[in-house]
């Protein structure tokens, strides 16, 4: 496995590392191996935690051998070359991405296999798809309407070779996000796809992570494994046949409804998408995996944390934080603080505090009786919906349990 990304710097440019000089490689200052502390970071910036990240890789690829489940986790959550890597070396047969242009990174990456998880319409990105899966790149994508399987091979007809663009017939819910909401129009799907001249029908594709409970997204599920038995039967399935569902909601209930050979006459490949269990959370992703309902099946740990400055503290029971829209997701929830850091560097409890509501660039924090914090102290938060917190950051320092950062992750969003 070849990553290709080019050389990177650090510079003045790099939010979160303080660098009035000259610019470094990335590889230079990590090995460097500088504290958070120690005066090579200004604030806020957001860290990765080395062992959580790694716990909980290891942890998503137990579970998906475990229940015979392949593993494409969605790219989007981090576009981070060297976190892809890891989930390759875990186990990983491809990586999810949501657009066209995920893909082309992934692709100038090195990344061997993407599942564009959305129908792609546009010709430029569909005849650049089909002539890559020529040089052997891994490629499919969705497809939910009769007008994009036509939209699709009219794109990718003109491209010299004999591979076809493989496409995945989506079956989605009523009040869903894409898919088709009836069995009937996915037969038409599918049918459309299979008569395609430069298309292949690889299989069916499902999200239940919409839904609102275990109990929807199951019988939601049993519904597309049915589906999948009614286009079987029709003759419109290959030898070979991929299911693919999974966000990280309801993982759990894919591995119950999808996982194992239940199409005789065919060898059927179930693969799981989740994302967001690279770093999971403090906030949503705390309460919704599947873990929760699972425990004996492991456990996720929250990998991001946040440090911000107090910058002022005006009034009694308030505290800002010099921490912002721009430097935290806040769109499911607002960040939590996990710990405090005094002046003279000893920790304590984060007790009494809480974030009140984010501007741009500051955060009204609330300060209980008998709580208090001073301008100039570190509050470490942790992060709700990771999917909207690492693209706000180019460069994420790796640390260990005392802070000493040891790589450092680049994303390309």
């Amino acid at each position: 496995m070849t990553f290709t990304v080019p050389a990177e710097h650090i510079d003045w440019r790099t939010k979160g590392l303080w660098r009035p000089g000259p610019a470094i490689s990335l590889e230079e200052f990590a090995a460097s191996r500088p504290s958070l502390f120690g005066g090579a970071f200004t604030w806020p910036v957001m860290v990765a935690d080395r062992a959580a990240i790694a716990h909980n890789i290891d942890t998503m690829a137990r579970f998906c051998a475990r229940h015979g489940l392949e593993f494409a986790p969605h790219g989007k959550t981090t576009m981070a070359p060297s976190l892809f890597a890891a989930q390759l070396r875990a186990g990983a047969t491809a990586i999810t991405v949501a657009t066209a242009n995920q893909a082309l990174a992934c692709r100038a990456m090195g990344v061997p296999s993407v599942l564009l998880a959305n129908e792609l319409l546009d010709p430029g990105p569909l005849r650049w798809a089909a002539e890559q899966v020529e040089q052997g790149f891994g490629f499919l994508c969705f497809a939910d309407s009769v007008a994009g399987v036509r939209a699709m091979d009219d794109a990718v007809r003109s491209v010299r070779g004999e591979r076809p663009l493989r496409v995945l017939a989506e079956l989605g819910h009523p009040g869903g996000r894409t898919g088709c909401r009836s069995v009937a129009e996915l037969t038409e799907v599918a049918r459309a796809a299979a008569k395609a001249s430069r298309l292949e029908l690889a299989g069916v594709a499902a999200y239940e992570g919409g839904l609102p409970d275990v109990e929807a997204a199951g019988r939601y599920l049993d519904g597309v494994r049915a589906a999948v038995h009614e286009l079987a039967a029709q003759g419109l399935l290959g030898e070979e046949v991929i299911v693919t569902a999974g966000g990280s909601k309801y993982f759990d209930a894919v591995a119950d409804r999808l996982s194992g050979a239940w199409l005789p006459g065919h060898r059927l490949r179930t693969i799981l998408r989740s994302g967001a269990y690279v770093s999971h959370d403090d906030g949503i992703y705390r309460g919704w995996t599947p873990f929760v309902r699972i425990p004996e099946e492991g456990s996720l740990e929250a990998a991001l944390e946040v440090w911000a400055q107090v910058i002022s503290a005006p009034e009694p029971g308030l505290a800002i934080v010099g921490l912002g829209k721009r430097e935290v997701s806040h769109d499911e929830g607002l960040p939590v603080p996990r710990r405090v850091r005094a002046l003279d560097g000893t920790p304590r409890s984060p007790a009494g505090l809480r974030v009140r509501s984010v501007n741009d660039h500051h955060a009204y924090v609330e300060v209980d009786a008998g709580a208090e914090v001073a301008p100039g102290e570190l509050i470490c938060f942790g992060i709700s919906h990771p999917c909207t917190a690492f693209d706000k950051w180019q460069v994420i320092p790796v640390v260990t349990d005392d802070y000493t950062v040891v790589d450092l992750i680049r994303t390309y969003f």
